[in-house]
């Protein structure tokens, strides 16, 4: 098993996010720029630039028309996914901490870090009313002044958004009418991700607290529980195997001083129902900060600072790397004959 390495960035990615077919990868940082490659061979398309602090989040809508970012900047920013054309420039009070599309890709939505006095909103955006971006007014803000929002992803059929909370709080908020639906604290620790399963049924979070939990999206009934021995800064869920893969490790700031075996900063793949840890696979020298599964399940993404590993799935994590060619636009190119990747194998334990 042979990784690509993507290395596009100049400080510690922060998000990475598939699109729904699987061929574009996007991931975001701290150094401003928003990028996108092709899942198959590494290919970096080009950027999107505008933004100027860091890039908490991406998304991309269901079909792959645009990608929607949030920013240390304090704005959200609407992208045309082929020419990377700015759309829409939406601003805020404090930093963009998450941000998505719902099921039609006609409703976004993002919260706002409580922050220099601003306490933190989760705002709601309706994109075929072309008055709401014009004055950036969106229809719907929830104010959420006890914790702010840290992770959030969209329920099924965009009724709600589930939101993970500073505190280690899960609320369910109505986005049509901004109520709380549901409310549960099953973490101790900040919630540091949220990812939902393929079909959307269920949500599973990552927390400070060493421990990566499995929810029903609908009921927030807590359905089973992943133990390690470090903070689990991500974790996704495989959408053809009842499989999780979580990432972590120590803290950035005390990775000089530790050994790469003594830091934890192996990807860890868990069987879902019997909570069992089954593989580890190794490479990165820092923690890693976001896992995606690729939509086939073949593939995942790690992603640590600065470098992305493409393995059958995506991890990013936090180490310095090269940034060369800057492309500027995206431009179409043909994809080529596309092989058939092998299925990851872990290092059995």
């Amino acid at each position: 098993m042979k990784p690509i390495l993507l290395q596009g960035h100049e400080r510690s990615i922060t998000q990475i996010k598939y699109n729904r077919e699987g061929d574009l990868l996007f991931s975001v940082a701290k150094d401003t720029v928003v990028n996108a490659w092709y899942s198959v061979n590494g290919e970096r398309l080009g950027t999107y630039n505008g933004h100027t602090g860091a890039v908490w989040c991406v998304d991309c809508d269901w079909d792959t028309k645009n990608v929607l970012t949030g920013s240390a900047d304090n704005s959200c920013r609407l992208w045309d996914c082929e020419t990377g054309k700015q759309l829409a420039l939406l601003e805020t009070s404090s930093a963009v901490r998450t941000c998505g599309f719902d099921f039609s890709g006609n409703i976004i939505m993002f919260s706002t870090d409580k922050q220099m006095g601003y306490q933190c909103f989760l705002n709601f955006f309706d994109l075929r009313d072309p008055q709401q971006i014009k004055d950036n007014q969106p229809y719907m803000t929830v104010p959420c002044s006890e914790s702010k929002i840290t992770s959030a992803v969209w329920g099924p059929l965009g009724d709600y958004v589930i939101a993970g909370h500073e505190s280690g709080e899960m609320n369910q908020f109505s986005a049509k009418s901004g109520e709380v639906l549901k409310k549960i604290k099953e973490h101790t620790k900040q919630i540091n991700d949220m990812q939902s399963s393929v079909d959307l049924t269920m949500v599973i979070s990552a927390s400070k607290d060493n421990t990566a939990k499995l929810f029903d999206s609908t009921t927030l009934d807590h359905i089973k529980t992943f133990k390690t021995e470090r903070p689990v800064n991500s974790a996704a869920i495989s959408p053809i195997m009842d499989h999780v893969v979580m990432g972590g490790g120590q803290e950035a700031m005390e990775v000089t001083t530790t050994s790469t075996r003594i830091g934890k900063f192996e990807a860890r793949f868990f069987h879902a129902a019997y909570e069992e840890e089954f593989g580890r696979v190794k490479g990165h020298f820092g923690p890693i900060n976001c896992v995606a599964f690729h939509p086939d399940g073949k593939r995942n993404d790690r992603k640590q600072p600065g470098n992305c590993s493409t393995f059958t799935l995506r991890t990013t994590s936090s180490c310095p790397s090269d940034s060369s060619a800057e492309p500027q636009r995206l431009q179409q190119r043909g994809r080529g004959r596309l092989r058939e990747d092998s299925l990851l194998r872990p290092t059995l334990l």
